[in-house]
């Protein structure tokens, strides 16, 4: 996701970019951090809805004692089966419009719009930051492994703060959701549940 977002960024800014967005990155702009946030958002609702479909990707490789081999047959997680919902009232003037009233969408799809929402949102800010520690340290990059790119880090600012996001998010979340569907209450578990009833 961070890799669509910054490629995307470029795009819009450089064929619509011109205002700029912060002083710390001065080719950033307005127009490339909108247009790249848009397409992350739709890159991730439409990679999410292709990879729930296939089995290799959501169900775990386990040893079969009946076959004698290793295979991935099972059956998918809650997350991963289609489930009808009702759009918020602010979406249904466009869902009518495609004369649609509810929508037939995987659970996964949900987390996968948090997920690239914050690596459009706050994952560019990792880049910021960088930026603003190699200026105060008055050097342009990082490294020169990568030609024209700079070091390892200079690639891997946003995903340091994205795979942190994730790992909370995980965490914090996931586990909860697929605990209340499918009913699996155990102490460690009812604790966590009780928990994120209070935030919400």
């Amino acid at each position: 996701m961070i890799i669509c977002n910054d490629v995307m960024a470029y795009v819009f800014g450089f064929f619509f970019g011109k205002t700029p967005l912060i002083k710390l990155s001065p080719k950033k702009t307005w127009e490339g951090f909108i247009g790249g946030g848009v397409s992350t958002v739709i890159f991730g609702l439409v990679m999410s809805y292709m990879m729930s479909q296939y089995p290799y990707l959501v169900c775990p490789i386990e040893y079969s004692e009946s076959l004698g081999r290793m295979t991935m047959d099972c059956e998918p997680s809650l997350l991963f089966r289609l489930q009808e919902y009702t759009p918020p009232q602010f979406l249904q003037p466009v869902m009518k419009v495609f004369g649609m009233e509810k929508l037939n969408i995987y659970p996964f799809m949900i987390h996968s719009l948090c997920l690239s929402t914050f690596s459009s949102v706050i994952g560019p800010f990792g880049g910021f930051f960088a930026s603003g520690f190699k200026r105060a340290f008055k050097i342009k990059d990082f490294g020169d492994v990568i030609p024209g790119h700079g070091g390892i880090m200079d690639r891997f600012d946003c995903q340091f703060l994205m795979a942190t996001f994730v790992n909370v998010y995980i965490t914090s979340f996931i586990p909860a959701t697929v605990l209340r569907s499918e009913g699996i209450v155990g102490t460690q578990e009812y604790t966590k549940l009780g928990t994120l009833d209070a935030l919400s």
